[in-house]
């Protein structure tokens, strides 16, 4: 599912910024999961030029060097693609056990491996939605330590943490907080920037 804010400006247009694909992944397999709401409230707050992707994790098996070796999955190589064909990426994952979920680590895994592994170089935003008082905090610190080795460049301010999470959401998971509207709107121009910066150099 891709969403566009509608006064995007074309691409057809000299004068316009070229426009920035962000490739969502929410690090949750749950359906009502907070983090995927997140997202979702993301593709309704887009500034102007961007858009934004929201990819699953369901279709990627778990690593197996061997079964890379045979030829990938297709989950697994729309992943590869679907990377690869971005911008940047924007990451919205639970902590588990200090860490990020095992489900975004295995893709990270899978996504990582050459040849012309497509996370190399890409730009990364780090979301975080939790019931609890610190917002995901140790795993987007755990998020940070894995793009050493894959060579993400994520973007260090602003940071992004929603604490309390479950109230912010309506019934139908719309985000309905207004800070926190406001903190996501800032947090997503702000990443567009990054990311259009690093495209042009």
């Amino acid at each position: 599912m891709t969403s566009q804010n509608p006064s995007s400006p074309s691409s057809a247009d000299p004068a316009s910024p070229s426009p920035i694909k962000l490739f969502g992944i929410c690090g949750s397999l749950r359906k009502k999961s907070l983090n995927r709401m997140l997202l979702q409230a993301a593709q309704e707050l887009l500034p102007d030029g961007v858009e934004l992707s929201l990819n699953e994790l369901h279709e990627i098996p778990l690593y197996n060097q061997d079964v890379f070796d045979a030829g990938l999955p297709d989950g697994v190589k729309a992943f590869r693609d679907g990377i690869a064909a971005s911008d940047g990426i924007l990451v919205a994952s639970p902590e588990y056990n200090y860490s990020i979920s095992g489900v975004l680590k295995n893709a990270i895994d899978w996504a990582s491996r050459p040849p012309s592994p497509p996370l190399h170089d890409k730009p990364l935003g780090i979301l975080g939605a939790s019931p609890g008082m610190l917002g995901t905090v140790r795993g987007q610190l755990a998020l940070r330590q894995v793009c050493i080795f894959t060579n993400m460049i994520p973007m260090n301010k602003p940071e992004f943490m929603m604490s309390g999470a479950p109230a912010k959401f309506d019934q139908e998971g719309k985000l309905i907080d207004e800070e926190s509207k406001k903190k996501l709107r800032d947090f997503l121009t702000a990443f567009a920037t990054f990311t259009r910066r690093l495209k042009q150099k």
